[in-house]
């Protein structure tokens, strides 16, 4: 009898711990972009530290390089965008612009931006906007892109994440905080880390506590410390 009730015992406790993982709340979210996006697999990241929170990120991309969003509306280039929403019941869909595009076609960037962001919500999803950084020698221009996708946020009801404006302010506390590639344009590992970082926190409410993967092992611990201390201090809300 007692061997019996110990085991009814263990087989409690086991359905609890597991009933309690399950119900973790989660979050399917796809990452419609270009190579700002796909560079050192920024979705893959956010996923796997959003696993230190409450919140798991379940994130999935549609990317090419050089993609505007007007290709991802009309799928060209072998993007399945629009199918991707339309199957995979996403909770978010996050749109990022080709990174000269608000500067140089803003009118085309909101025309698409709003029809993405009606298909997305007829699909039962809420569209997020990856507002992306300068180019590292036209630190000027950020403010043009910042603006152009807040409008695009304000136009569809969606939001706007300010991954740029929070790279810009980094980089002028810390000037050798090391976030371009030498192309200028796209993110080093470093500045993957802390983009995820900002999303994480946007997403979940939550900065992640754990960051330490394979991928982030490579990285100097202290510049690890230094983007989770910037984003732990900015409200991402």
């Amino acid at each position: 009898m007692k061997r019996f009730f110990s085991c009814f015992i263990t087989v409690i406790l086991f359905i609890s711990s597991y009933t309690g993982f399950a119900q973790k709340d989660t979050l399917r979210v796809l990452f419609a972009g270009n190579s700002y996006t796909y560079y050192n697999n920024l979705p893959k990241m956010v996923s796997e530290f959003s696993k230190s929170t409450s919140t798991f990120i379940q994130a999935e991309m549609s990317t090419v390089g050089g993609a505007r969003l007007k290709y991802h509306y009309t799928q060209e280039h072998g993007l399945k965008t629009k199918d991707l929403i339309k199957n995979g019941n996403f909770d978010i869909v996050v749109l990022q612009e080709q990174s000269m595009g608000t500067l140089t076609n803003k009118d085309e960037f909101l025309l698409y931006a709003k029809k993405l962001s009606n298909y997305i919500k007829q699909h039962g999803a809420k569209p997020y906007f990856f507002a992306t950084w300068s180019r590292e020698r036209t630190p000027l221009t950020q403010n043009t892109i910042t603006t152009a996708y807040k409008k695009a946020a304000s136009a569809s009801k969606g939001k706007a994440i300010l991954v740029g404006d929070i790279w810009g302010k980094a980089i002028k506390r810390h000037p050798k905080l090391d976030l371009y590639i030498e192309d200028g344009s796209h993110p080093t590992l470093l500045g993957t880390f802390f983009t995820a970082c900002v999303f994480v926190k946007t997403l979940t409410g939550q900065l992640p506590s754990k960051t330490n993967t394979p991928t982030t092992k490579r990285l100097d611990l202290n510049d690890l410390q230094l983007c989770l201390q910037i984003v732990q201090s900015t409200d991402v809300r």
